[in-house]
């Protein structure tokens, strides 16, 4: 394995790590704002609040989006152990 297939599969990875977890981190971004305006317009400053809406809309989003999640490191993986039996 040479210096360049070393670098594109260290940015392969970066990429699926991003693909991963960028859709629970939008959904508690969204839910943080929506309950940050709801804050702001009820004048309810429960710094608590937050916290327990956002962890359930992420736990649900990755719940939902697991089976792609799981697809997208099976294909990673199966591209990984393909490169190490190309090694011999």
């Amino acid at each position: 394995m040479n210096q360049t297939e070393i670098i594109e599969v260290v940015r392969e990875a970066i990429l699926l790590s991003l693909q991963i977890g960028a859709p629970p981190m939008m959904i508690g971004l969204v839910v943080g704002v929506i309950i940050a305006l709801f804050q702001a317009l009820t004048q309810i400053q429960e710094i608590t609040l937050v916290f327990v809406p956002k962890i359930i809309a992420i736990f649900l989003s990755i719940f939902v989006f697991f089976p792609g999640f799981a697809a997208m490191m099976i294909t990673f993986m199966q591209t990984i152990a393909d490169r190490i039996i190309a090694i011999n």
